[in-house]
């Protein structure tokens, strides 16, 4: 049986390069290399495209571009699916014939629907959830919207966009009055909490407006859901694949950007120390927004338990973090899937859409 020729995209033009690197690096690693012909391509934050042949190691350690690397670029014609590799000459090129696509970057220009859009044009076989579905899915307004219309109870909010007419102060007294302090600002699209502030008071609004503003054009202002942080693994098309419940316990206002990657105050639990009825039924919500918000692939729902023992929507990842160590793999593990088959699953989801 001839190999799947795979190419594996990692970096990325985002806030989450690094996070990027890190996923990509455990996936080059673990790949079963007996099934699948691996392409690698790399992209720098200035948003180039490179073929890389080196090891992992440079990858996760960011130095995979230190090397002369040539230049690649996606076919878009109908002939050819697969890569033009520009060669030193800068005169002539090479072809990479590729029959899937695994995108390993998240956040802005990678989870957005902006390379899927880009794949769905070239008519390769790519990994994760289409254009549409990874766009609503990463704008936190879009995704309260089509949720609490498919009755999933989300947290209240309003949404704000930058402009010279923005009045932060009005928009302050309308969140006051609607949400009530402590809230959190959070961009509309980015991931790995980047950009997120808790509000007690004005001046914490206003900066945190600002702060936000760096990362999108877009906030979301949420109302503070007293209690914990509970997340869940979906993975399939139609028929579809449910993780265990893991759980964060943090000391920290909220499970930060610091924290999610040196746990240095907080604690993932897996399987959450929660009863097995509310496992229940945070599966059948995740699975609930995963239908909604028309995923296929992967992705990785996170929800709050409250105090009162309700389950409220956080937001969705459709390309959560990928490292072995990660909790999307992590709440797969505990009910038997391991790493290496997590990876060979994920493309024949890619290639039976």
């Amino acid at each position: 049986m001839d190999k799947i020729k795979l190419a594996i995209l990692f970096g990325g033009k985002s806030s989450e390069y690094t996070v990027s690197l890190h996923s990509a690096a455990a996936i080059i690693k673990n790949v079963p290399k007996e099934q699948f012909d691996v392409t690698l391509i790399g992209i720098t934050e200035d948003g180039k495209w490179l073929h890389y042949e080196g090891d992992a190691d440079k990858v996760y350690n960011d130095t995979w571009h230190k090397e002369k690397l040539s230049p690649v670029l996606l076919s878009m014609d109908s002939q050819f699916k697969g890569l033009i590799k520009l060669n030193e000459d800068k005169n002539t090129y090479e072809k990479i014939d590729i029959d899937c696509i695994f995108p390993v970057l998240h956040g802005r220009n990678g989870e957005d629907g902006t390379i899927q859009g880009l794949c769905q044009m070239t008519g390769i076989s790519y990994v994760g959830c289409d254009m549409t579905s990874s766009a609503v899915s990463m704008d936190k307004e879009f995704t309260h919207v089509i949720c609490e219309m498919a009755g999933i109870k989300t947290a209240p909010y309003i949404a704000a966009v930058n402009s010279n007419k923005l009045n932060v102060k009005k928009l302050y007294d309308e969140a006051l009055e609607k949400l009530s302090l402590p809230m959190f600002i959070k961009p509309a699209n980015n991931g790995s909490s980047l950009g997120i502030s808790k509000i007690r008071n004005y001046d914490e609004f206003e900066k945190g407006i600002m702060e936000a503003f760096e990362y999108d054009n877009k906030v979301v202002i949420e109302t503070m859901i007293e209690g914990f942080e509970i997340g869940c693994a979906v993975i399939g098309n139609d028929e579809l694949i449910i993780g265990e419940v893991d759980e964060i316990d943090t000391k920290n206002d909220f499970f930060d950007y610091v924290e999610k990657y040196s746990q240095h105050n907080s604690k993932i639990y897996c399987p959450a120390r929660i009863s097995d009825e509310l496992k229940q039924e945070a599966k059948e919500i995740a699975e609930k927004v995963y239908k909604a918000l028309g995923c296929k692939g992967m992705s990785r729902i996170d929800m709050f338990v409250t105090l009162d023992n309700k389950i409220i929507l956080n937001e969705i990842n459709t390309i959560p973090g990928l490292t072995d160590l990660s909790r999307y793999p992590s709440m797969l593990k505990k009910i038997g899937m391991e790493y290496k088959d997590l990876i060979v699953k994920l493309v024949e989801l890619a290639i039976d859409k």
